[in-house]
């Protein structure tokens, strides 16, 4: 999203809103994790905020300006995890290496907020879907623009940067439907090896 207007829209630098905001985030999560956008109600996630619904619309002016707000902080965020990794490494291997390890530990750390960032994208009305949908675009440029860095400097093979790129992106985002903490790999574990298959998708010279 653009900007603040709306509701309980968290600002884009990462700053805490309003007292009780980030309850009903955490609850509208769960609920639509649970039960999908269409399921929930509005009452469904003031209880589990422990707030009444009038509560709620104090801060949000609909269900849907609250999945707007979930979905928008989770992709700014996204974005700036990206952009620092991204700025952080000098040669694309490094950046590549960077930018998944971000993305895997991002997609790791809230798990049920990434599938429901998937999952409900179809119920998020306009004009919100064509502002998340810019900004994941914004995010999947990062990596191909990285991808191609390295064809072009000779790092990489890939006759299909571009479609590497995506690859990898879908690879790491996926770790959120799979992966159980109390499995056999730990989080740096799976961030090591998708590190080293996006390589291999990028086409990395020995």
């Amino acid at each position: 999203m653009t900007g603040t207007a709306r509701g309980g829209r968290r600002p884009s630098d990462g700053t805490l809103g309003p007292p009780g905001i980030d309850a009903i985030l955490d609850a509208g999560i769960a609920a639509m994790a649970e039960q999908g956008y269409h399921g929930t109600s509005v009452r469904d996630i003031a209880e589990r905020a422990g707030l009444s619904p009038a509560a709620l619309y104090h801060h949000f002016a609909s269900k849907q300006d609250l999945l707007a707000t979930i979905m928008d902080r989770g992709i700014e965020e996204l974005l700036r995890r990206t952009r620092a990794a991204r700025d952080a490494a000098t040669d694309p291997v490094a950046r590549l290496r960077s930018l998944v390890d971000v993305h895997v530990r991002f997609h790791l750390q809230d798990q049920r907020g990434t599938l429901l960032g998937t999952s409900e994208l179809r119920a998020l009305e306009e004009p919100f879907r064509r502002e998340h949908l810019g900004k994941r675009q914004q995010q999947q440029r990062v990596f191909d623009d990285t991808v191609a860095e390295g064809v072009r400097r000779g790092v990489f093979h890939s006759p299909f940067p571009r479609e590497a790129a995506r690859a990898i992106v879908v690879m790491c985002t996926g770790v959120a439907g799979w992966y159980k903490p109390h499995g056999r790999l730990s989080r740096d574990q799976v961030a090591r090896r998708y590190q080293e298959l996006a390589l291999d998708l990028a086409g990395r010279r020995a």
